[in-house]
């Protein structure tokens, strides 16, 4: 199977002539054009290594960076930059990036940098997604969208199951809002919101039968999954 590589770039035809050098290399490639779509993909799919520009609009590179590292602490994360200031490499290695490209750079010079971190991943991570879930009495299947139990079985919808794999990651933890709609939707606004409310809401009817199993309402801050005696 091909390495996947999420690359976020706003720059279009850069974007299109690293995407396209990456895929003669043998990659396979999904480009995003600014953060937040970046980061909705990155929740979308499964990848091996994420290449993100640091200047782009509606989130910046650092600023995803955070949120990837909050869903995927081991992901290599490789950042693009037209700056070469010393800080700016400090702060890209603080948020969890692994490496640091200054613009302009050669394709040789991006591709040599992509399979020395997917080689080392390879070697000392090795960290698959386990597709199987226990929440509580249910078994929950990612790649099927399935939730069951002993007396209930539900298809979830795409949506469902994105808001519920996340929920599922922080475990007993608190996720924000935003970064759940940012990761569903690709944004944050009045509309998308209520739509999550109704999801939130039928989740918690899926769950019901577990009384061990609550979604709770952290007001102002967003929500958590929580599993007693976990």
């Amino acid at each position: 199977m091909k390495p996947k590589i999420l690359l976020v770039e706003d720059d279009t035809n850069l974007g299109f002539i690293i995407s396209d050098q990456l895929k003669l290399e043998g990659y396979d490639v999904s480009l995003a054009s600014n953060g937040m779509e970046g980061f909705k993909r990155f929740n979308d799919e499964v990848y091996d290594l994420c290449i993100l520009d640091v200047m782009m609009p509606k989130k910046d590179g650092f600023s995803l960076a955070e949120d990837i590292r909050k869903v995927n602490k081991s992901i290599p994360i490789i950042f693009l930059t037209a700056k070469s200031m010393t800080d700016d490499k400090v702060k890209g290695f603080n948020v969890g990036g692994d490496d640091y490209i200054t613009k302009p750079f050669s394709t040789k010079e991006l591709n040599v940098r992509v399979k020395a971190l997917l080689k080392r991943v390879n070697i000392h991570t090795g960290e698959e997604e386990n597709d199987i879930v226990r929440i509580g009495s249910y078994v929950y299947d990612l790649a099927n969208y399935t939730l069951k139990n002993a007396t209930f079985e539900k298809k979830l919808t795409k949506k469902e199951a994105q808001i519920l794999k996340m929920l599922t990651k922080f475990e007993n933890q608190v996720v924000a809002r935003e970064m759940v709609l940012n990761a569903v939707w690709g944004k944050d606004d009045y509309f998308v919101g209520r739509s999550l409310d109704v999801f939130i809401t039928k989740l918690r009817k899926y769950l019901s039968e577990d009384e061990n199993v609550v979604i709770e309402n952290i007001h102002g801050i967003g929500f958590k999954l929580v599993i007693k005696g976990s």
